[in-house]
């Protein structure tokens, strides 16, 4: 068994599917949309065949619940700790918001956080 893909509601479908396919290589599909309910999605695709479901709607506040407890982030294999610099640096310096590393975690891991447009935590790791 595997995981399929991860889903996720955005405001600005377009941009964040620029941003995962500029700094994640991500390759999206033909965009859907539902014209009965509004609904909008990509189904992005990376190179390990994880695939990440960007989903836009109009009336998603309407529908909205707010969590507690639940999704807090997405993490990339980028390879190694040279690969995880060069990101990180590259996402810095295309102004988006480095929230924690590059650096080992005290259970040995290296990586670093960073938000994407819409404030999503991204976890790039070795």
């Amino acid at each position: 068994m595997k995981i399929s893909h991860v889903a996720i509601y955005v405001d600005d479908l377009e941009k964040m599917r620029d941003f995962y396919e500029t700094y994640f290589a991500a390759q999206a599909n033909t965009k859907y949309h539902n014209p009965r309910t509004g609904l909008s999605t990509y189904f992005l695709s990376f190179a390990d065949q994880i695939r990440l479901e960007l989903m836009q709607r109009p009336d998603i506040l309407e529908h909205a619940t707010k969590l507690l407890q639940g999704y807090t982030h997405v993490a990339f294999s980028v390879g190694d700790s040279a690969a995880v610099d060069a990101l990180t640096t590259k996402l810095a310096q295309a102004d988006y918001q480095v929230i924690s590393g590059p650096r080992t975690t005290g259970d040995g891991y290296y990586e670093s956080v960073v938000l994407d447009p819409e404030g999503n935590q991204i976890e790039i790791t070795i």
